[in-house]
Order: structure tokens, then C-alpha cells, then sequence
């Protein structure tokens, strides 16, 4: 159950939130902190229209969560958590600490892993629905991480070879 509420929208809203803030408090860059509120911005957005327009029913078994308003395509906590957790990861590339680098990747990649296994288990979605959630949440991540990065080069943070300054 823990791991499904993971995936909540409330859950998704306040971790990213405070992230947001302690990145902001740590590094000064708006555009850097701005990564993770972007990612699920977006997976939010994608995801609303795609469960409106595929209406996908819920699977026929026993839910041992209460369903969402939603249609069961594409998975949105899957989505949420994959988008926010893995903006994380690449934010985490800065970390200067190796030991804390290696900690904060592979506790945010398992995070949208146990997230998907939580959400079939509980008989809430198909198979496909949390495949295309993962997916939809890594190309939101991915597309704010990259934004990021051209922002960053514009404003002169950055040269095209050079990595961003690192979190202390």
C-alpha cells in the first residue's frame, strides 16, 4: 500500500515541491530547481488528455485501492512517480559526493519501480497502462532535464562540453 500511495498525486505535489525549494536554497538556480515541476507538469498534462481521449477500464480483479476518477490507460502514478524520481536522478549527477551521488540514483530509480509493481499488484492497472505511464514519465523527464540543459548553455552556465557546476 505504501509503495501505491507513493505514486499519489498529493504524495508527487509535496516531494517535488520541497526538492524544488532545497535545490533552489542549495544551488541558487531557478532553472535547475525548476527540473522536477516541469517533469510532472508535463507527465500531468500528457497524461490527463491520454485518459480522456483512450477511456481505458480498469482491470476486471479485485482492487485492494479505491480507483481514481481516471481510466486505467496510461498509468498516472506510474507516470508522476517515474517523471519526478527520474528528474531526480539526473539532477543528481551534480552531487559531488560520490557515496551520496550513487544513494540518491538508486534509491530514485527504484522508487517508480516499486511505484509499478505496487499498482499491478493492487489490480489497479494492465500491464501496458504502467509500461506506457514509465514511458511517459521518462520522456517528461527527460524533456525538462534537456531543457535545462539548452536554458543553461544560453544563459552562459554552460559551454557544450561542460558539465554543470557540481551541488556541495
Amino acid at each position: 500500500m505504501v509503495w501505491s500511495h507513493m505514486g499519489n498525486t498529493e504524495i508527487v505535489i509535496g516531494v517535488c515541491v520541497l526538492v524544488t525549494a532545497v535545490l533552489l536554497w542549495r544551488t541558487r538556480d531557478w532553472l535547475f530547481s525548476l527540473v522536477p515541476l516541469i517533469a510532472i507538469s508535463l507527465q500531468a498534462t500528457i497524461f490527463v488528455i491520454a485518459a480522456n481521449v483512450v477511456g481505458r477500464p480498469r482491470p476486471k480483479v479485485s482492487h485492494l485501492d479505491p480507483a481514481p476518477p481516471t481510466s486505467s490507460y496510461p498509468s498516472g502514478h506510474v507516470g508522476a512517480s517515474t517523471a519526478l524520481y527520474l528528474s531526480f536522478v539526473l539532477l543528481a549527477s551534480r552531487i559531488e559526493h560520490a557515496w551520496l551521488r550513487w544513494s540518491v540514483t538508486v534509491v530514485c530509480l527504484l522508487v517508480p519501480l516499486l511505484v509499478t509493481y505496487a499498482r499491478l499488484y493492487r489490480g489497479m492497472h494492465h500491464v501496458t497502462d504502467v509500461a506506457v505511464g514509465m514511458l511517459n514519465g521518462l520522456l517528461c523527464a527527460l524533456l525538462a532535464y534537456g531543457w535545462y540543459r539548452h536554458r543553461a548553455r544560453e544563459a552562459g552556465k554552460l559551454s557544450t562540453r561542460e558539465k554543470a557546476p557540481a551541488l556541495t
